[in-house]
């Protein structure tokens, strides 16, 4: 409020006026709320780094103060000292982002030595990430898929495989990506992959699969629209994670099962005992 009227769009403030904000104090704040969620699993802890284990539905971080319900907030509320560490206090510590649907392992460095180490393995490609996807059709036994990915034009939330004529690429920042994958099982017109990113670009497994023909079940953002399931979610886990420890050099690898509700519906639809 502005002299205790409702601001207007666009009203410019004057000299002697006096501003008074009507919302939730922890609004105003510039880093994730401390906020405990009890579907969050730590699945590895020492001295260096955490790996936890994210459900679908929650984001990994949010972009202001008034996103309570995301990884971040649990992070900083089970370890405060991880508001110090990383490039955005609002990824406190992340090394990683799974989208809001997409369940499974995250990395979190616990001090600044530990992120600027992992950040650099992640971008010289040294950390091995694998995910499960179960998707339409009868995909091929393994293949590679390398297609430039581009933002949406028209919505800068979605993202796209860069037009081959090129047409695009003046106007557009394009990145390279690279996924790679193996067929598990297959049945009811859907196959089981294992997916392996080799490059790590905003919805690169979603986009890069729906290009080929096999969409991500469930996905109703890049999916099939005349496809539906009773999933809750589209299907897609990041499974497996494998780096060198920051501070030993050791090699870790950690896994993630998948959760009850993918693998049950796997079950249903007969595609695993």
């Amino acid at each position: 409020m502005v002299n205790g009227r409702r601001a207007t769009k666009g009203q410019r403030l004057k000299q002697g006026d006096r501003v008074i904000f009507q919302g939730a104090r922890h609004w105003l704040f510039d880093s994730p709320v401390a906020g405990v969620n009890g579907r969050v699993t730590t699945v590895y802890e020492d001295a260096e780094i955490i790996a936890v284990d994210k459900p679908a539905g929650i984001p990994t971080h949010g972009f202001s103060a008034r996103d309570v319900d995301t990884l971040a907030n649990f992070l900083v509320a089970r370890w405060p000292e991880l508001s110090c560490v990383g490039r955005s206090r609002w990824e406190p510590g992340l090394l990683n982002r799974l989208d809001t649907e997409t369940s499974g392992l995250v990395l979190v460095a616990k001090n600044q030595p530990a992120f600027d180490n992992l950040r650099e393995q992640f971008r010289r490609r040294r950390v091995n990430k694998k995910y499960i996807a179960l998707v339409w059709g009868e995909a091929a036994p393994s293949g590679s898929i390398s297609l430039a990915l581009v933002h949406d034009p028209t919505d800068k939330s979605r993202m796209q495989v860069i037009n081959e004529s090129g047409s695009n690429r003046p106007r557009l920042r394009s990145w390279h990506a690279r996924t790679s994958f193996r067929k598990l099982a297959s049945s009811n017109e859907m196959s089981l992959l294992e997916v392996e990113m080799q490059t790590g670009v905003t919805h690169q497994i979603r986009v890069h699969l729906a290009a080929t023909g096999h969409a991500i079940v469930g996905d109703t953002r890049y999916g099939l629209v005349n496809y539906s399931t009773d999933l809750e979610r589209h299907f897609l886990h990041a499974s497996r994670l494998e780096f060198a420890h920051p501070a030993s050099g050791k090699s870790i690898a950690l896994d993630s099962p998948l959760p009850s509700e993918l693998r049950s519906f796997l079950e249903r639809m007969k595609i695993v005992d």
